[in-house]
């Protein structure tokens, strides 16, 4: 099923439950708390599981990739990235972990500070379910091959700066990882 469409059942599904409970009464208060706390520590062990099994695979395969430039740091030159699996697995983890935490960090503030309630609701669940449906966890958890999609470097939607600045993105192809290694800083090795 297309993960759009499934965001907006949920968010309508949410919703309907939003409206339906009393986030006046405390005794409902904490349950709906404690239900978005237990969803961000299921979201987190789901990661956690993940980096375990990568650490256990230990794939030393090299890969090679051109990250393409970004001018909002200063960068003019697309950059050739040389790294393993490990590491690229590794860092896609981290980035996933650190968005829970920034999520976290937004929803303590809406919640805490501007006392919004129902924001919890719609959120306890999403992140469940963006963790189970992110490419790192279909191949590392659900045994899937890493062909097609799966396929590292992952493929992303275009951000904003791409879509007003025409930029590719990361780009694989053997043309395109030799001329970055030839112009610029050559490979730049992640770790």
């Amino acid at each position: 099923m297309n993960p759009a469409v499934t965001n907006i059942a949920i968010m309508l599904i949410g919703m309907q439950v939003a409206k339906k409970l009393d986030l006046e009464d405390p005794t409902i208060l904490f349950y709906v708390r404690a239900f978005y706390i237990s969803c961000q520590v299921i979201t987190f062990l789901v990661y956690f599981i993940v980096r375990f099994k990568i650490n256990q695979k230990n794939d030393l395969t090299t890969i090679k990739y051109v990250e393409p430039a970004n001018p909002m740091s200063g960068e003019t030159e697309p950059r050739a990235v040389v790294t393993t699996v490990k590491e690229y697995d590794l860092q896609q983890v981290n980035s996933q972990v650190k968005g829970i935490f920034t999520g976290l960090a937004m929803m303590g503030f809406m919640h805490l500070y501007m006392k919004y309630t129902n924001p919890l609701i719609m959120q306890s669940v999403s992140g469940v379910k963006s963790a189970l449906e992110s490419n790192i966890v279909k191949i590392h958890l659900y045994g899937s091959p890493a062909t097609g999609d799966l396929k590292r470097p992952f493929k992303t939607a275009p951000g904003f700066m791409e879509m007003l600045t025409g930029g590719a993105g990361v780009q694989t192809d053997k043309a395109s990882v030799e001329s970055a290694e030839v112009s610029g800083a050559g490979g730049i090795k992640q770790d």
